[in-house]
């Protein structure tokens, strides 16, 4: 049949069959023959690699264990930096190490701590546990999840490492500049590349977990039945949507100063430190809450089964994690108190800190309500999660504090801060995790922790972190600033340090009992039961031995706890008796469900082991790596071929046609095997990845915005313009590429295949024709002579990469259409780039506006 002959018509892709089950339908029993027979097939196609194959597995259960033990590594060895730091200054006019190793064991402490464990351990424990309480088999993209380990230790390890060649960083965890951008030597460069790399890897997580929290649910699971955690992964998720791209464009822009001396924060040429800070604080205090919500999250999990009942205020809770979110984002002035700002920004960001204390403080009293009105069994997480609570208060209280500006201002960058912080941190995260930790070991490894050594480490860290940090508040108000490698004696510090670093090493005897009971042999340990702590939320249906599976079938649920609240669900699911109980065809597949109210939609292919996560990640991080050294054109070839690598995955294992378009779920539901637009994944990954684009390329025109307030000649007179015809060509071609696109998908839907194969190659000859005429239109203009020319140009390079990636994904859909990938009736990669479309033409329209419109308006 010709292309563009009559169709045959679309296939059915509703669900058919009863939805809900009845009770007589679940009540059915399911042959033990049968039962054997599924698990077996369901053991095979979910098999973890073995031997030297094992570093392909994909699998959230061991991307997750593998994320979290490096996450852990690199914790330690900031540990074992803030431990240097603690002996340099334990007496004054010391000499153990010079003032340069001390600024770069500073800043890698702090950024380690920050960009290498507090969000990667949050992602880290969320890939490991969400499928299990989600009663889902895997996360909607396993290899994504695994692309962004691999990126996360490439990295990580890449900026740690830096130390030991003594060309670490050294201006600070914030590189304020002009002191980074004036920096000798790399270390600024990697700390820029190297994270930046970090914090994409980051970003895919993020988008992994919302669309697992929003479409993995098992049928039955409304938002307002979903685990408290999940509530927690979607609030937190989102913030660093929204949080995360600011810094990723300031390092854009800081990047494009220290590479080829385009002058955004040098004030000679018009540039302004200013705008960095509040690019990174507008990451910088969201980050705080990205760290704290999930520890929060981790306390959700263990005080109702402590209590032995459900949360009080689930609802109060769900929408105080979500105020809080939002307020986090009001507040990122707060650390700039002291910069001269008008009198009014800081009232009104004085008054949004306090603010934030409503929200978290109703989080709080519900989690104490709840253990007023339940019985509680005290056990060694609630013990972790009580010293959470006092640390945190602590904290929470100096931060009311530094909310109030004449305080801040006398306190700033002083160690009062540095105790506030660490108050913070490890009320807010430190505790909680560890609390985690011995709470879900038993469904990570299906082995217990130790109680005695537990209590042996919560009592030397709750200990030695008072010792260590309470007395620094003090040293802070006495007026011993941050960052000083020394100071001289008489100053009334001596005596307080020295106690400060009595606590740090006690800090560090607790760290290695912790580590001890985590990493020792416990291989003649028996296997603990099934629910050792009586929870009731669905990952301790866990299979003891463990099952690679996630779970032997998903259920329906109609409760938040399941366990406690649906007699009989737990046998039920180990006899296959609800969905997707078999794996006839040898594939890994998960349930699709509705957003909303989780309805079954498709049965989801997910993919499996593979080396090219590996390829993708290590091309991706030359791709960042050897710019930190001068080296571009190997960055360039690691570019190609990771985006070579990146298309290989994706047409190889993603929106590849089905053998069959339906398949028999259980229960008599039969559900499609491929879907597109809303309905699928794939389409909400696109949509939350664009929105974190659109927030990124929002602060570069945010920037534009900024030098023109704050500067009385921007643009300055008589500078040279981005050319009008050319920019107007660029917004016509751009715009035409969106149109074409759309004609595409409807074309093809309709069988036009010629049509729409005709409409992709315009698309892609018009973007590439708008990307070309916008870098000629800025082409004249000289960016090292004034920020106004650099700014425009890298708004210009913004929207000209946008361009070819946009030439690539028009080109990929024609090559599917050719190749039978993409047909009127398996359009999903189609309806992604034409998502892609809209939010590409809208920045496309306000940067042409904006370089060759705003000009000549102002």
């Amino acid at each position: 049949m010709s292309a563009d002959k009559a169709a045959l018509p679309p296939p059915d892709r509703r669900p058919l069959g009863p939805y809900p089950p009845t009770p007589e339908m679940l009540a059915e029993p399911v042959p033990e023959a049968l039962q054997r027979a599924q698990a077996d097939r369901l053991r095979t196609a979910w098999q973890t690699p073995k031997g030297w194959r094992y570093w392909t597995a994909v699998n959230n259960t061991e991307v997750g264990k593998w994320y979290c033990l490096t996450a852990l590594a690199f914790m330690l060895c900031a540990g074992v930096m803030a431990l240097i730091i603690r002996l340099q200054l334990a007496v004054p006019d010391n000499d153990l190490v010079s003032s340069d190793r001390f600024s770069q064991l500073f800043t890698l402490h702090g950024s380690a701590m920050m960009f290498l464990f507090a969000v990667p351990m949050f992602e880290a424990i969320s890939i490991l546990l969400l499928p299990g309480m989600l009663g889902a088999r895997d996360m909607p993209f396993p290899r994504l999840s695994a692309f962004g380990y691999w990126c996360f230790l490439i990295g990580g390890t890449f900026v740690l490492v830096s130390i030991l060649f003594d060309i670490a960083p050294r201006a600070g965890w914030f590189m304020y500049p002009p002191l980074a951008t004036q920096d000798e030597g790399p270390g600024s460069d990697i700390w820029l590349l190297g994270l930046s790399f970090i914090e994409i890897a980051s970003i895919a997580a993020a988008v992994e977990l919302i669309v697992g929290a929003l479409k993995c649910r098992p049928p039955g699971m409304r938002v307002n039945m979903m685990p408290l955690y999940a509530w927690y992964v979607l609030v937190v998720g989102g913030m660093i949507l929204f949080a995360f791209p600011p810094l990723i464009a300031g390092d854009f822009l800081f990047e494009l100063e220290r590479s080829l001396d385009w002058p955004f924060f040098d004030p000679t040429r018009g540039g302004d430190p200013m705008l960095w800070q509040h690019l990174f604080w507008i990451f910088g205090h969201p980050e705080v809450y990205i760290v704290f919500l999930p520890s929060i999250a981790i306390a959700a999990m263990v005080i109702p089964t402590v209590a032995r009942r459900p949360i009080v205020g689930y609802s109060w809770i769900v929408l105080s994690a979500v105020g809080v979110g939002f307020l986090s984002f009001g507040l990122w002035v707060h650390h700039m108190f002291t910069t001269g700002l008008p009198s009014i920004s800081l009232g009104f960001f004085s008054a949004a800190s306090q603010a934030v204390v409503i929200p978290t403080g109703i989080q709080l009293f519900a989690f104490l309500a709840t253990l007023l009105v339940g019985r509680v069994t005290m056990n060694l997480p609630m013990l972790w999660i009580a010293g959470a609570l006092a640390v945190f208060t602590l904290g929470g209280l100096t931060g009311v504090m530094l909310a109030i500006a004449p305080f801040d201002f006398q306190v700033h960058d002083t160690y009062f801060i540095v105790a506030h912080l660490h108050y913070t941190l490890f009320g807010g995260m430190i505790f909680p995790v560890i609390a985690g930790v011995y709470y879900f070991f038993p469904f990570i490894s299906k082995k217990m922790l130790s109680e005695r050594l537990g209590r042996w480490s919560f009592w030397l860290i709750f200990t030695g972190f008072n010792i260590c940090f309470l007395p620094m508040h003090l040293t802070g108000l006495l007026g011993m600033p941050r960052r000083i490698y020394t100071y001289p004696t008489g100053l009334g510090w001596d005596w307080l340090n020295l106690i400060s670093t009595v606590g740090a090493f006690i800090i560090a005897a607790g760290f290695l009992v912790f580590v001890w009971d985590l990493l020792r042999p416990k291989g003649k340990q028996p296997q603990p039961p099934r629910n050792p702590w009586q929870a009731g939320t669905l990952e301790w249906s866990h299979d003891i031995p463990e099952e690679a599976w996630g779970v032997r079938s998903i259920p329906h649920v109609t409760t938040r706890y399941p366990l406690w609240e649906q007699p009989g669900i737990l046998e039920r699911m180990d006899a296959g008796r609800y969905y997707l109980p078999d794996a006839e065809e040898g594939r890994r597949e998960t349930l699709i469900t509705s957003v909303i109210d989780a309805r079954p939609l498709q049965v989801q292919r997910v993919t499996g082991p593979s080396w090219i996560t590996h390829v993708a990640a290590a091309f991706t991080g030359g791709c960042f790596i050897f710019p930190t050294f001068g080296y571009y054109w190997p960055a360039v070839v690691c570019g190609v071929f990771a985006g070579m690598a990146i298309l290989y995955w994706l047409w190889t294992a993603t929106a590849r046609p089905p053998e069959a378009e339906r398949k028999d779920v259980g229960l008599g539901l039969s559900l499609p095997t491929y879907v597109s637009g809303p309905d699928s994944v794939g389409w909400w990954a696109m949509w939350i990845t664009m929105l974190g684009d659109a927030t990124a390329f929002a602060s570069i025109i945010f920037g534009f915005f900024f030098y023109w307030t704050a500067q009385d000649d921007f643009p300055p007179d008589g500078a040279l313009h981005a050319g009008a015809g050319e920019t107007a060509l660029a917004a016509l071609a751009l715009a035409a590429a969106w149109g074409l696109v759309l004609l595409a998908r409807r074309w093809n839907r309709h069988g036009a295949v010629t049509a729409a194969r005709l409409a992709l190659a315009g698309a892609a000859l018009t973007a590439a024709t708008g990307g070309g005429a916008l870098a000629l239109a800025v082409w004249p203009l000289d960016p090292t002579s004034h920020v106004y020319p650099a700014v425009i140009c890298a708004i210009a390079l913004w929207i000209c990469v946008h361009a070819a990636l946009a030439v690539v994904m028009h080109l990929y859909c024609l090559a599917g259409s050719f190749a039978g990938k993409l047909t009127p009736h398996h359009d999903a990669d189609l309806c992604n780039v034409a998502l892609f479309s809209h939010f590409f033409v809208l920045s496309s329209l306000v940067a042409c506006a904006v370089i060759g419109l705003a000009p000549r308006l102002i």
